[in-house]
């Protein structure tokens, strides 16, 4: 389904476009990028059938923790308190609702 609606965007919001035109490296990172989200569905649907969503769903933000951690890391992007602040928040409210 990612699938399917990323390509309908792709081709409603760019007019002419041509699957020609991507290149090789784009490719790879477009087909490695599918195959992550892939994986990640079936291990949040696996995570579900071992585990209430209520406990679930905030390990799966963590997420948002290290993609900013990447960001910086990787990117080399700038970090500003609120990058802190809120990562903070988030693993400090996926440890108090995964908590027993």
């Amino acid at each position: 389904m990612v699938l399917v609606f990323c390509w309908a965007i792709v081709f409603a919001t760019l007019p002419g476009f041509s699957l020609g035109t991507v290149s090789r490296r784009a490719w790879l990172f477009l087909t490695l990028s599918g195959l992550a989200t892939g994986l990640s569905w079936l291990c949040y649907f696996r995570a579900l059938q071992l585990g209430p969503a209520s406990r679930v769903a905030p390990v799966d933000k963590l997420s948002v923790v290290f993609a900013i951690l990447l960001a910086a890391w990787l990117l080399h992007e700038k970090l500003g308190w609120q990058h802190w602040i809120g990562g903070s928040l988030i693993v400090l409210g996926a440890v108090i609702l995964a908590w027993r």
